[in-house]
């Protein structure tokens, strides 16, 4: 799977291609499966990868390194020069997410060569992780288990009296217990009136009956996200948030249906957004419907209403449409989708009808 990732790369480059650094954190590890962290910088030639990493990591690198030649990094640039001299290479393409430091590191040390930061490597890069191959799906299936899990873990520990914050490190604690390498992002676990923050910060508030709880959460499995909210009720809710629920629910299952590999990203937005819309709480849906999940936690595409970008077969999206009544309560109802070329495939299991508990 790894040489055929790099092979694609290398299809989908210009003819001039020369060589390439990869030197974002993402990039690297999706080309080696190999997680040093910030550390280590990658070649690539036509002929072959070559991998410099420092001496905490080298060890490890060689032992689970099979695609790429390692090196021990002694004086990077200075590395880099001689094996760019002895290839030949006078044109270097480099990723245009690092950092502009970096980028002016590379042109001082490696004046030989021209860069070029145009983008074109970042958007190859990207447009392969958008596409998941089967190593991928199964990592984000097991990440989804042990989200799944944590779900059925915390229902029985929500009751009146305890804290938000208390009971998002419970769910942490779970996730890291249960086979998870991290969480995938900062957990949310909110309550009551923080409920209607999309992003709300767990803090000291005390559950009580007859509030709205709203978890966003996932794992990290061998390098891979899981996403996914559910809301439930701590106690009867009363009629007004059954509504809310339910309008949100029924968007959710809107966008599923409207998700396939051929459609645009706009398009999935629209379908579940006028749900909401049609019931007169539009203004209340104030961000896009999903996103791309993999590596990172937000990945391109997405589904927006200014996403024009057709989504593929073996992409995994997010689709998570909520309803938000500035400080009285709000609801997010997510799941991670595969997509296929008729529809999509859930990810989760966890069920999304209202849980009174």
């Amino acid at each position: 799977m790894l040489k055929k990732r790099v092979a694609q790369l290398l299809d989908a480059m210009p003819d001039d291609f020369e060589a390439a650094l990869i030197q974002t954190e993402v990039s690297r590890f999706y080309f080696l499966d190999f997680d040093a962290a910030d550390a280590g910088t990658l070649l690539l030639l036509p002929e072959k990868l070559v991998y410099l990493i420092d001496l905490r990591y080298i060890e490890a690198a060689e032992r689970e390194i099979d695609n790429a030649e390692v090196v021990l990094e002694k004086d990077t640039f200075k590395q880099l020069g001689e094996l760019l001299e002895k290839a030949g290479v006078k044109h270097l393409y480099l990723e245009n997410r690092i950092p502009v430091s970096l980028y002016e590191k590379t042109r001082e040390k490696l004046p030989q060569c021209s860069l070029n930061i145009s983008g074109r490597l970042s958007e190859e890069i990207e447009a392969l992780r958008s596409v998941k191959d089967e190593s991928e799906i199964e990592r984000m299936r097991r990440a989804q288990q042990i989200t799944d899990a944590c779900f059925a873990h915390i229902l029985p520990k929500i009751q009146p009296g305890v804290r938000e914050v208390d009971m998002m490190l419970e769910m942490e604690r779970f996730m890291r217990s249960s086979g998870a390498e991290k969480v995938a992002f900062d957990t949310i676990f909110i309550g009551g009136a923080n409920t209607s923050l999309p992003h709300g910060q767990p803090g000291e508030y005390r559950l009580q009956k007859g509030d709205f709880v709203t978890m966003d959460f996932g794992a990290k499995y061998r390098g891979y996200c899981s996403d996914m909210t559910r809301t439930v009720a701590l106690g009867e809710p009363g009629e007004e948030k059954r509504k809310i629920y339910d309008l949100v629910l029924n968007a959710h299952y809107v966008g599923l249906k409207a998700v396939y590999s051929g459609q645009k990203g706009s398009a999935v937005d629209k379908a579940a957004r006028e749900v909401i819309e049609q019931a007169g709480y539009g203004p209340y849906f104030g961000h896009g419907l999903g996103h791309a999940v993999g590596i990172e936690i937000h990945e391109a595409p997405r589904f927006s209403p200014k996403c024009g970008s057709v989504i593929r077969s073996g992409m995994m999206m997010t689709v998570e449409p909520g309803c938000y009544l500035p400080g009285r309560f709000g609801c997010r109802i997510e799941d991670t989708v595969l997509v296929k070329e008729d529809g999509c495939e859930s990810l989760a299991a966890s069920p999304k009808e209202l849980l009174v508990l």
